[in-house]
């Protein structure tokens, strides 16, 4: 009984330590692959009047909830809301057809 469980926690820890992705998320892997950093962030507000960056390349787009330094939301009125303002949409020769 002890091995079946002691294989059966083997087995488990394995395909647990098999969901450890180490891909480099800060790095876009399209054709025109670039570091994000390179990339230019605008402001998009939801509905709750509060701020989110946005990043539009083209093909893909990113979105972060933008926070204060003690993890707090940011809610400054750079726009109203659901509307994006800023650069989001440079940093990337890819035209975004929408």
């Amino acid at each position: 009984m002890k091995l079946k469980m002691g294989t059966l926690l083997l087995a488990l820890g394995v395909l647990v330590a098999a969901c450890d992705n180490k891909v480099d998320k800060t790095v876009d892997r399209g054709w025109d692959s670039k570091h994000l950093s390179t990339l230019k962030a605008g402001i998009w507000v939801d509905p709750n009047g509060c701020d989110h960056w946005i990043i539009d390349d083209g093909f893909e787009g990113y979105l972060s909830q933008r926070l204060d330094p003690y993890g707090k939301p940011v809610c400054s009125g750079a726009a109203p809301p659901g509307v994006a303002t800023g650069p989001f949409k440079k940093g990337s020769p890819v035209k975004d057809q929408i």
